[in-house]
């Protein structure tokens, strides 16, 4: 299973979207074309309105047999409506601490512009990471991530992802892919009506400095406009992950 596909709950292949809080603030240049807010605009709703939602206990949550919803050996993925560091969420951030604790059979992973909070976010028996969690960070062009990285590989993680989405420009991320450190990168363009140009020659790139340090890489998504051989192609949503996967440039490891 490729780890950065975007997935939707499947109880067959026991992956599932979760989302406990929904809303957030924009935080950077990746944030502009968010499809948080579009979609949100388009059922007359505010993104920077958060609230827990109805889903908030999902892990713990069992069914009329009185199993698990969430079965066991299940991959989870947290907050894609909203950032799982965000401040406001922070007086309900520890309940969902003491679910993914309790299920220790399920792996967890989450992406974040705010790793600078992770730290005071953390639950008293954290120690240097839990070992079903995966934290993921994410970066859009080398600004960001000179900012972020620094702060990630210093941080008590067992497991940690980078994510260059959307990719904005060229990124030189030789010098942070420790391989003890960090076990994958995941690349991907922005999708979005206006969505910003992604350049081929940028995941090539990226996809050349992981390969040298032994690090898994994943093409996740192309993004709505891609560039390639100097074309500009115009992608459609649902193609865009197929389109990515057919290049056949991930990197296992």
């Amino acid at each position: 299973m490729n780890l950065f596909d975007e997935v939707e709950s499947n109880i067959e292949t026991k992956s599932f979207r979760y989302n406990p809080w929904h809303g957030c603030f924009k935080v950077s240049v990746g944030c502009k074309n968010c499809f948080i807010y579009t979609i949100d605009s388009m059922h007359q709703k505010d993104s920077k309105n958060i609230y827990k939602t109805k889903n908030f206990y999902l892990p713990i949550i069992k069914n009329r047999s009185g199993n698990y919803k969430i079965p066991s050996n299940s991959f989870v993925w947290m907050c894609f409506s909203s950032d799982f560091l965000l401040k406001e969420a922070d007086l309900w951030r520890n309940e969902v601490w003491e679910m993914i604790a309790k299920r220790k059979d399920v792996e967890f992973a989450f992406f974040t512009k705010r790793i600078e909070r992770l730290e005071s976010c953390l639950p008293d028996d954290w120690g240097d990471g839990y070992k079903n969690v995966i934290v993921g960070l994410s970066v859009e062009n080398q600004v960001l991530a000179d900012k972020r990285l620094p702060i990630f590989i210093n941080l008590p993680i067992k497991r940690r992802w980078i994510i260059a989405a959307p990719l904005l420009e060229a990124l030189k991320l030789e010098k942070y892919l420790q391989r003890n450190k960090i076990e994958a990168v995941g690349v991907g363009g922005e999708r979005a009506l206006n969505a910003r140009i992604c350049d081929y020659s940028w995941v090539l790139d990226i996809r050349g400095q992981c390969e040298r340090a032994g690090v898994g890489f994943y093409f996740h998504q192309t993004g709505s406009r891609f560039k390639k051989d100097n074309k500009i192609y115009k992608i459609k949503n649902y193609l865009q992950q197929s389109q990515a996967k057919k290049a056949g440039i991930d990197i296992e490891i």
